[in-house]
């Protein structure tokens, strides 16, 4: 058996048949033998060492099972080739137009040159180094010839000009990180710069109304007549599109087909047919309207003409008013929350235009003593077209918007099976809730215009209640307002896909992100309300900014209710419960009405609207216990509220001693600078500085979290 192997030391590849290798000769004595015809054709060519080595794979040479594979027989090698030789003439010249012809693909499983079908990406290529990189690597190489053989074989294999591939789609961007908190916080802060803009000409337009008619009975009259279109669309139709309509046009942006925009025309319609037919009872019933809202003002005639004149102007505002938000609406279901907040800018701007008309031609109230007696016709007249014209540039300045997202009104008057009805039966008892509302704020105006009229002082009856309720209100629609609208459709959507951990957690953070700044606003109000409304509304006389100021105070502290109140409430709105708010209202409203009579029975004139301003903190204190364990029952008896307790308390224990601090400041430099401008601004500065330092000493010290991520997003927004 070992005889070829002997016979190995002397062959090489390419030598005769005799011999492997240059002849031997043999020496003195010696006989050459004769061949042995067994192995004498045996190792004519050795069939590996033609390979070049450098190009073997030693994983492949590793796997190839060689016992399996035996040599072939001797005598039925092939003459070698020579290695390098040059190509065949071709017989024709090469055409320019057409590339080379491409080598085929490799075929898909196992082929000649991998006998056992391993992996060509793996097993084929070069070495292990690739092995070892591409181990982890899961997907098929493509074959980077396949697609030029593909592009140039034609029907019967002749190659053919090859078409362009479409460019490929450009990836998206990758989002930014944050998650839906920095989407809420994005959507909070556009809604909260345009709120904060929205109540700071709201602001300056109080102040230009209040200089222009004074705080006695003219600025009373024009309050009520201001104030009855609002209080008529939200009996109407405001409350069921404030609240019920968000979560209806969630869901059939979301279930729809062409994404809800079908009914959306179909309620915007709906909703401008049924306003003008309200503006029209509206205007015809002027006078019986005004003596329900204030029958001290009815019972005085020149009073009733002011008032009754100032309200046919307004009352046409509920249309444009119910069109605005219903607009306002759609483009929230539809992530857009920054028109709503910032149109009504406009309407500010435009009164505020309208009575700085006023007193360049009559002058200030303090300086004309205008009263109802002496207002004549013409300024009247300006005074009301001027207010019917802010809310009409209002509503039509939300078109350009709607444009924008996609939305194109087209009058729909299909209601019927459509998803209204079911609608409009949840926003029944929403008008019944805003309806038991107004109920109490309808007692309120008679008796604060009862109040104002009996004590015969400037600043103690409605309007001076209107006045310290608007910036009372402000934190409210800035902060919880602008972070409710991002929240409430995210809430829409948990609430109905059945999830009431993202409900509770969603309300959750909407109560302790705004606690952050109601807190210590509120305390500050109870601190510093007199420099504040004496800055504010010194045009209208001292005497009359204390007392806002006095009523300020005394709205203070119930802002921490109101704001929970609010909050809560959009939880029982989301999973379409209407019915709980409306009772839950019905007890704030009593609360509120029967206190306030209370305090209007009680207490002196001056003072009965201080007692009133009280009553409304107190009612919606009671409202809150009650729809808070109604909520964390519909949740499954888990509010988070060990969590939100904790973190209004120890916001309340930092605020105590900063409001003491601060209100003393405040009072000290008021008695020594006076009530004057000045005085009050010096007095309202210094004050809040040391209040809201000493709030935030005692916040860090007490590691709120909720301040520290406060302070880390202004100053990740800062750059710091």
């Amino acid at each position: 058996m070992n005889a070829p192997y002997d016979g190995d030391r002397g062959q090489s590849a390419g030598g005769d048949g005799s011999s492997g290798g240059p002849p031997v000769s043999p020496g003195p004595g010696q006989v050459t033998p004769p061949p042995d015809p067994y192995v004498q054709d045996a190792y004519d060519r050795d069939p590996y060492h033609a390979q070049d080595l450098s190009a073997q794979d030693p994983v492949a040479e590793a796997l190839y099972d060689r016992a399996a594979h035996p040599p072939p027989p001797p005598g039925t090698y092939q003459q070698p080739q020579p290695l390098y030789q040059q190509p065949p003439t071709a017989q024709y010249a090469p055409d320019p137009r057409i590339w080379a012809q491409a080598p085929p693909p490799e075929p898909a499983g196992p082929s000649r040159h991998l006998p056992y079908g391993e992996d060509a990406s793996t097993t084929q290529f070069v070495g292990v180094d690739d092995l070892v990189t591409q181990a982890s690597e899961h997907h098929e190489e493509p074959d980077a010839f396949a697609h030029l053989f593909r592009d140039q074989e034609g029907p019967a294999g002749s190659p053919v000009p090859s078409e362009p591939e479409p460019a490929p789609a450009p990836a998206p961007a990758p989002p930014k990180s944050g998650g839906r908190a920095s989407g809420l916080l994005k959507s909070s802060a556009v809604m909260a710069a345009g709120t904060l803009v929205s109540r700071l000409t709201g602001f300056v337009r109080s102040l230009v109304i209040t200089a222009a008619l004074g705080a006695a009975l003219l600025g009373d009259s024009f309050t009520i007549a201001y104030t009855l279109p609002t209080m008529i669309y939200i009996l109407t139709v405001g409350g069921g599109l404030n609240s019920v309509f968000v979560p209806q046009l969630v869901r059939s942006m979301k279930d729809d087909e062409d994404g809800g925009e079908a009914y959306a025309n179909r309620l915007l319609t709906l909703v401008m047919v049924a306003l003008g037919v309200i503006v029209a009872i509206a205007v015809f019933a002027a006078p019986l309207l005004i003596h329900l809202m204030s029958s001290t003002i009815a019972n005085d005639p020149a009073a009733d003409n002011v008032a009754t004149t100032f309200a046919r102007y307004c009352l046409p505002t509920i249309f444009f008013m119910g069109v605005h938000v219903v607009m306002g609406q759609i483009l929230n279901a539809r992530g857009k929350f920054g028109a709503m907040m910032w149109t009504p800018v406009l309407n500010n701007i435009v009164m505020i235009f309208t009575f700085g008309m006023f007193i360049w031609v009559y002058g200030t109230s303090a300086e004309s003593h205008m009263g109802v007696q002496t207002i004549p016709p013409e300024g009247v007249r300006l005074l009301g077209i001027g207010t019917l014209l802010g809310l009409v540039v209002q509503a039509l300045a939300m078109i350009p918007y709607l444009r924008e997202a996609g939305f194109r009104f087209r009058p729909r008057f299909d209601w019927k099976g459509h998803g209204l009805g079911k609608t409009v039966k949840l926003a029944k008892w929403t008008v019944l809730f805003v309806f038991a509302n107004q109920a109490g704020v309808l007692v309120v105006t008679q008796l604060a215009t009862a109040a104002g009229k009996a004590s015969d002082k400037n600043g103690t009856g409605f309007l001076a209640y209107s006045n310290a309720q608007l910036i009372w209100g402000m934190p409210q629609a800035i902060i919880t307002v602008s972070v409710m609208a991002a929240l409430l459709p995210r809430i829409s959507r948990a609430a109905h896909d059945n999830d009431p951990g993202a409900v509770r957690d969603d309300i959750s953070q909407g109560l302790r992100n705004s606690a952050v700044a109601i807190v210590p606003v509120a305390f500050a109000f109870l601190a510093l309300g007199v420099p504040m409304c004496t800055l504010l509304y010194s045009s209208s006389g001292t005497e009359a900014a204390r007392s806002m100021g006095f009523i300020l105070m005394a709205f203070a502290l119930g802002l921490i209710p109101y704001s929970v109140q609010y909050v809560v409430l959009r939880g029982f709105y989301a999973y379409e419960d209407t019915r709980t708010p409306f009772y839950n209202t019905v007890i704030v409203a009593g609360v509120n009405a029967a206190a306030s009579a209370l305090c209007y029975a009680v207490l002196p004139a001056q003072w009965a609207v201080v007692g009133m301003a009280a009553s409304y903190g107190l009612a919606y204190a009671v409202g809150v216990g009650i729809a808070w364990r109604r909520l964390r029952n519909r949740l499954g008896g888990d509010l988070d509220g060990a969590h939100v307790v904790r973190t209004y308390a120890r916001l309340c224990l930092a605020a105590i001693p900063a409001a003491i601090l601060g209100g003393g400041v405040g009072f000290a430099l008021l008695q020594a600078l006076g009530e004057g401008a000045f005085g009050s601004l010096i007095a309202l500065l210094c004050g809040g500085i040391v209040l809201m330092g000493v709030f935030f000493v005692a916040a860090k010290r007490m590691r709120i979290e909720e301040i520290n991520g406060m302070v880390g997003m202004v100053r990740g927004r800062l750059g710091r």
